[in-house]
């Protein structure tokens, strides 16, 4: 689904920035080839894991999950690239600094987006719990309490997120910075710089995805451009394709449209319109509410605990780097001090 406003958006407006970044003497030797076809390789099977099984998948909490720990896992390899090819700081172009400090900070505020609206939602779990205690009993005071619980938990689940609403915006950003800088006479620099290539269509393209979900909004999503000469780009694409066609609306999460669901056969009830309440019959209808909220809420719990551990993967990659600019250490031993820490995200 591309934007009604743009619906053909380039992932980068200047045409392929791999053209300015093939510069005569910089000839990549075998070891750094292999680095790098092992990289993409890498991950065109983890975009292949990706490929939802019908379509209604990309609007489940364990699809969402899974795209972020993808996230992780692609992040945390090109950390291990960045440590295989043994580039200096000192070597990198300031461009490159500038643009990965850029990116960096708006991957951070897409991050504390995200979490806002899965606590978000969450916090209405504890509205429906309350409404499902109090339907315990049969009095009609507990129902009207009930009632009120329920309105509580629709209102919240209905109303949008600023936050989200701003992720647009801010992927429009993301877009605009990522125009590659030149590489100038330098394999391990184009090595570097086209790996980073495969990280930023992932991430921008999967975040799109989550802010599109998050915001019932498909204008949300982006439409990238890849050229077919990345050994990822076939999967990529064949991703791209099935989530943008596999479904043609954005509307609500499947476990939270499961729940709505049941608790729409409880409404009824709670108000008073049904002439006749079978004690058992709700009893089981409460039941089944409760057993898809508490679905729900561990998904949520889950999925929140992904993006945490994304914004830290992010979080201390940008340390390293501005660690070792400070410092005048390499990127090697910033990033060989963080792994500890990064282990314990995931």
């Amino acid at each position: 689904m591309s934007r009604a406003r743009d619906p053909h958006r380039s992932f980068f407006p200047f045409g392929n920035p791999f053209r300015m970044i093939s510069p005569k003497g910089s000839q990549m030797s075998p070891q750094l080839l292999g680095i790098l076809n092992s990289f993409e390789a890498t991950l065109a099977e983890r975009l292949k894991k990706l490929m939802p099984k019908n379509k209604d998948e990309i609007l489940s909490i364990s699809w969402m999950t899974l795209a972020m720990e993808s996230l992780c896992e692609t992040h945390n390899d090109i950390k291990n690239l960045a440590l295989d090819i043994d580039l200096p700081v000192t070597d990198w172009d300031e461009k490159w600094i500038d643009v990965y400090l850029d990116i960096s900070v708006k991957l951070l505020d897409i991050c504390i987006a995200f979490s806002s609206e899965l606590s978000r939602l969450n916090q209405g779990h504890l509205l429906l719990q309350c409404a499902l205690h109090n339907l315990n009993t049969a009095s009609p005071q507990q129902f009207v309490r009930a009632c009120s619980s329920i309105d509580g938990w629709r209102q919240r689940i209905n109303s949008s997120n600023p936050r989200i609403e701003k992720c647009g915006t801010i992927l429009d950003n993301l877009l605009g910075s990522l125009d590659l800088p030149k590489v100038k006479n330098s394999a391990k620099g184009k090595v570097l710089m086209q790996a980073m290539y495969g990280v930023k269509v992932e991430t921008a393209f999967l975040c799109s995805v989550f802010a599109a979900v998050f915001s019932g909004s498909a204008e949300k999503l982006l439409d990238l451009d890849v050229a077919d000469t990345y050994l990822w780009a076939q999967a990529f694409t064949n991703l791209q394709h099935s989530v943008r066609f596999s479904n043609g609306r954005f509307d609500v999460l499947k476990e939270l449209e499961e729940v709505n669901a049941f608790v729409k056969k409880l409404y009824p009830i709670i108000q008073g319109e049904l002439d006749t309440v079978e004690t058992e019959a709700l009893q089981k209808t409460v039941e089944e509410t409760g057993k898809a909220a508490e679905k729900l809420s561990q998904g949520l719990d889950h999925l929140a605990k992904e993006v945490d551990g994304f914004f830290r993967v992010v979080l201390s990659g940008r340390d390293a780097l501005l660690s070792s600019l400070r410092s005048g250490a390499t990127f090697y031993d910033s990033i060989s001090g963080g792994k500890m820490d990064d282990q314990g995200v995931n």
